[in-house]
């Protein structure tokens, strides 16, 4: 049997679903746990999640937003006070019933001491974070109120993938309360924006901002805004979402404050979110079939070096050496933080260790051999360019434009996803080219499924029945109104009828 020309077997062409999941192994991000739907973040994955969190809570922080955290359970009658916000989720949430366990004969455990009311395990914190907002805001005086939530929630999904969709994962949740609607709608639209900024600065991710269409709006908001990414089976990721709550939430939790008049009014609120959802997306963006590629703002580390010392005179040389360019490289800063280097001495061979590297991503592999430090060079490889494409590099050269080349590679990857984005988005008029674009050719025994799909740009006229038509023939849905696209009258190549604007329809996860 020949050996796999890739390190991830099957390859994305293959059988895209399991190639991503062969990805998160062998970068050795994270795993299914005992608990059904439920995941193990193991410490690379989390790394990279750790880094999301850093930059983002900055980005946060810039904007005026403080931390704060609230309960995990929600009393369901909090809850039923907004009865479209709980119908939105009703079939995902988890219930506690019962404050204790008791043994039976036979040794087994079962619920007892049930509670006078059942406690929701927060699917989102709308309800429970108004019931405090409602205790803060008493003037306008105590306004806007700007608040940041890192949490886990709980969202009860059959159907789980790894990062993508869990039965339990982390996000952050924001959430504002303002005096004038017109505040709320700029907060809405800024955090959009913070969202779209880090994206696509800091994960090297293409996205498209937009408004949600009616069918897909957040359970009781009045408008919802999404940040929308193709990944690399053409399929589209929600990768954050914005909400203008209006008054709806404060009605609910009775937020009212007294204006400059003296007159009682309810606030207007918003909030937004991004979960570990976006490791997900980092992954379906940027890996390839060998294995994870990390952007090198996200990446936990930037540069790995490898000693090879297998055949050297003096091994403690070498690795003398290679100490004393990861404390140089290590003086260095990129993006605002020290580079971080790892030096990798186990006693394993040095082919095994830089696959595994490669696996995980790491932006820049350095090999160190009697040659190259007789020579005071390295031996460099970048992750963004095929496994062959190495060189030798003088290490006083590569100490001096590690920043300038960590921002390169930055910059390679995303270019890359938007080509492949821009690749794959047409402009459509016509529901019978819509209808092709979204059908698969037909796909032949042991063969891979020919390429369709993507980004379609077409008119529409916003009718809530016709998206869920269309998603009921195709599984496509209208993933967002582009807020950057300028309105451009048309005709909906579905009904005939007038609509302001193109939208952007997708398969999506």
């Amino acid at each position: 049997m020949s050996k796999p020309s890739t390190a991830i077997t099957p390859t994305r062409s293959e059988n895209y679903a399991e190639w991503y999941q062969q990805v998160v192994r062998a970068a050795d991000m994270a795993e299914t746990s005992p608990v059904r739907g439920c995941m193990v973040i193991k410490p690379w994955g989390y790394a990279i999640w750790e880094n999301m969190q850093s930059i983002l809570d900055g980005m946060f922080k810039e904007t005026g937003h403080q931390n704060a955290y609230f309960p995990l359970f929600i009393p369901l009658s909090f809850l039923e006070k907004e009865a479209e916000h709980v119908e939105g989720f009703a079939k995902e949430c988890a219930v506690v019933t019962h404050h204790r366990l008791e043994a039976t004969p036979d040794g087994r455990l079962v619920p007892a001491g049930e509670l006078e009311e059942p406690l929701v395990v927060r699917p989102t914190s709308e309800t429970i974070i108004g019931a405090s907002f409602a205790k803060w805001i008493q003037s306008y005086r105590d306004l806007p109120l700007k608040i940041n939530q890192w949490a886990n929630v709980v969202r009860w999904e059959m159907r789980t993938r790894l990062f993508l969709r869990t039965a339990e994962f982390l996000w952050q949740e924001g959430h504002t309360a303002h005096a004038t609607s017109e505040e709320a709608v700029e907060e809405t639209m800024q955090m959009l924006d913070v969202y779209a900024t880090f994206a696509e600065d800091s994960m090297a991710m293409p996205v498209i901002r937009g408004e949600k269409t009616e069918g897909e709006r957040f359970p009781g908001a009045v408008h919802t805004y999404s940040i929308e990414a193709m990944m690399q089976d053409r399929k589209a990721l929600q990768s954050g979402t914005s909400h203008f709550l209006g008054q709806n939430f404060s009605r609910a939790a009775q937020i009212q404050f007294l204006d400059e008049q003296g007159q009682q009014e309810l606030a207007w609120t918003t909030s937004w979110g991004v979960s570990t959802r976006l490791v997900g997306g980092l992954i379906m963006t940027h890996a390839d079939d060998d294995g994870l590629v990390l952007p090198p703002k996200l990446a936990p580390i930037h540069v790995v070096i490898i000693p090879i010392v297998h055949k050297a005179d003096d091994p403690d040389a070498i690795m003398r050496y290679c100490n004393s360019i990861a404390a140089e490289l290590s003086a260095t800063r990129f993006d605002d933080r020290p580079i971080r280097v790892e030096v990798d001495d186990r006693d394993i061979r040095g082919g095994d260790k830089a696959w595994q590297w490669i696996k995980r991503g790491v932006p820049i592999r350095l090999e160190v051999g009697p040659r190259d430090m007789a020579d005071d060079a390295v031996f460099m490889a970048r992750r963004d360019k095929g496994l062959k494409e190495k060189s030798g590099v003088p290490r006083q050269q590569f100490i001096e434009t590690i920043t300038d080349l960590l921002q390169e590679i930055q910059d390679s990857i995303y270019a890359r996803a938007l080509e492949f984005r821009q690749a794959h988005t047409r402009t459509i008029d016509s529901k019978e080219e819509f209808y092709e674009f979204f059908t698969p050719e037909h796909r032949e025994e042991n063969k891979p499924v020919p390429a369709h799909g993507g980004f379609a740009l077409t008119h529409f006229n916003g009718s809530v029945e016709l998206e869920d038509q269309i998603a009921k023939d195709l599984a496509v849905t209208v993933r967002c109104i582009p807020t950057e696209m300028e309105s451009e009258p048309g005709t909906c190549p579905f009904t005939g009828q007038p609509s302001p604007q193109r939208v952007v329809w997708a398969k999506s996860y």
